[in-house]
């Protein structure tokens, strides 16, 4: 589905796109022109191609969902960025960041806007109608200035993101501290793949973004570039809160991991404590166990009449000391 605004600083017109004469026509139209494309076919994105040179390459990197990226090309620049959100996984019950590639390739006074095959993008939409509602900064500057809403958008849902994540980690945080199970382990993994596969999205836009806030993107203007300088500090910023939040997951699965090998030392000692006590007592029976008939080796405390209380008593007594040595040893 192809889309097509027309806008300056006093006015906003919509243009009906059937073929590639009327993506010419927008193109060539006074003021900027800004082309969104969602869910396209391969015929619609020939048209695009061929209307404002969009180099081949630029597109399939789109399709086959790369790293972002900035490239300059001689007819636009290309610049390639990644939506970011938990969304329940297809194999899974779990939440995953799920990824969808935007593609915005400026021109002189165009901007086209390429989205994959699940529809709109919220970024792009939000600001598709603020132009329509005649917001006042984005017409009156040029397409790179829209595409920077865009981005600054995506970057905005970026800190979501990063919120949602906060909380899940201080839920396993708490469940480590109290009760420290396989559950708060899996959790601990999901939240530790959740913060890679992030991470692989936010390092390299830092970097797509850095060539348009430096003045290296030739269809950005030097009035513009201080506006990706700013996306350009909220990615650092991002990128430093996603370290952050690996270093606390890591150490909470430290807490678990020393939770429970603390958890196993007690119960070792315990079943320690046990065994050492009926050591002697098992002895004991074993030794007064050995009677043979007849045999004129038998224990003489065999026949003495408290034999067997005596035997129970100093069992008992036994055992008594050997507990009152651990508990003070504090073993137990």
């Amino acid at each position: 589905m192809i889309s097509s605004l027309v806008y300056d600083a006093g006015d906003v017109d919509e243009f009906r796109v059937e073929s590639e004469t009327d993506l010419r026509e927008a193109r060539d139209a006074p003021g900027t022109t800004w082309v969104r494309v969602a869910d396209p076919t391969d015929a619609e994105l020939e048209r695009i191609i061929d209307a404002f040179g969009v180099h081949p390459l630029a597109v399939e990197d789109i399709q086959n969902d790369v790293r972002p990226k900035t490239e300059e090309y001689p007819a636009h620049t290309f610049v390639l960025v990644k939506t970011a959100m938990l969304r329940r996984g297809e194999t899974t019950f779990d939440e995953e960041v799920r990824t969808r590639p935007v593609g915005l390739f400026l021109g002189p006074e165009w901007l086209v806007t390429i989205t994959d095959e699940e529809g709109p993008v919220s970024a792009v939409s939000r600001v598709w109608r603020s132009v329509e509602n005649r917001d006042g900064r984005t017409l009156q500057y040029g397409p790179d200035f829209a595409a920077y809403r865009v981005v600054d958008r995506i970057v905005d849902d970026y800190f979501d993101l990063l919120d949602d994540v906060e909380d899940t980690i201080e839920d396993v945080e708490d469940g480590v501290l109290e009760e420290p199970d396989e559950d708060v382990l899996e959790a601990l993994n999901a939240v530790r793949r959740d913060l890679l596969s992030f991470r692989k999205v936010v390092w390299p836009t830092r970097e797509a973004i850095a060539v348009l806030s430096r003045g290296d993107a030739v269809h950005v203007r030097e009035q513009t570039e201080r506006y990706y300088r700013d996306v350009y500090d909220h990615l650092v910023e991002v990128v430093d809160l996603t370290e952050t939040y690996r270093d606390l997951a890591r150490g909470a699965r430290d807490i678990y991991l020393n939770a429970l090998s603390q958890s196993t030392n007690e119960v070792m000692k315990r079943l320690t404590v046990v065994a050492t006590i009926f050591i002697p007592l098992t002895f004991v029976v074993g030794v007064y166990g050995m009677n043979f008939a007849n045999s004129p080796y038998n224990m003489p405390e065999l026949e003495w009449a408290f034999g067997y209380p005596a035997v129970m008593v100093g069992m008992a007594f036994v055992s008594f000391i050997l507990l009152a040595y651990f508990r003070r040893e504090g073993w137990m």
